[in-house]
């Protein structure tokens, strides 16, 4: 078996097992108020499945010199946690295959692979990182901006160049352009992810934190007396 469906199934089999869906279990989702309150990572979840496809079949749908390719990856994962973000970033790539008549399945697994699950797993890795070097009372006063700065933008940026890099390096360099530009170009592309999940994390922890399921008020925002 090719290397990215392996992964893709070995990473959905260990999806599954946390039994990703209780996290949407609240309610139905689009179910008024009065009739129970819907889960709130409905509305990441399903601008996810209405927006990235049509962002990852974006290069296949126009002929470019340089094939830009935006992840939201990481973005991904910050709102929906691991054990969801799989599954959903899976049926992102197979959408973007429906979406794309130029993008084959095969295609679609490795880009779902390379472009989603990879990413969103070294970030699950590094946010694991940063909230056992955290502890219950590290960086005092900061911890808010360690997970906005660390894990969404600079994290972000890091964890979408290695797995890009790690793609570049079996043999996938962008096309049309060399090894050493291709590089740069996924560099570039990766900052650019980050500069947008930073953003639109920090306006989520702002006023949409249910929104981030991997945000929590006990672990980032310090409590008066908590020492700094």
């Amino acid at each position: 078996m090719p290397l990215e469906p392996l992964l893709a199934l070995l990473a959905l089999a260990a999806a599954l097992a946390m039994r990703p869906w209780r996290m949407l279990a609240s309610a139905r989702p689009l179910v008024h108020e009065r009739h129970g309150a819907p889960s709130p990572l409905w509305t990441p979840l399903l601008a996810t499945l209405v927006i990235l496809p049509w962002a990852w079949a974006l290069p296949t749908l126009h002929h470019m010199p340089l094939q830009l390719q935006w992840s939201g990856a990481c973005l991904v994962l910050l709102t929906l946690g691991w054990p969801l973000a799989v599954p959903t970033l899976l049926a992102v790539g197979l959408l973007a295959a429906l979406l794309s008549p130029s993008l084959g399945w095969g295609d679609a697994v490795a880009l779902a692979v390379w472009q989603g699950l990879i990413p969103a797993t070294l970030a699950m890795l590094l946010g694991a990182l940063v909230r056992r070097l955290m502890g219950r009372h590290g960086f005092g006063g900061a911890r808010m901006f360690v997970y906005v700065l660390g894990r969404c933008f600079l994290g972000t940026a890091l964890c979408l160049f290695a797995s890009g890099s790690l793609w570049q390096a079996m043999g996938h360099p962008l096309p049309g352009v060399g090894d050493a530009l291709s590089l740069v170009a996924r560099w570039l592309m990766a900052w650019g992810d980050a500069v947008l999940t930073g953003m639109l994390c920090a306006i989520f922890v702002a006023f949409k934190p249910q929104w981030l399921a991997t945000w929590s008020d006990d672990l980032y925002v310090p409590k008066a007396g908590t020492p700094g």
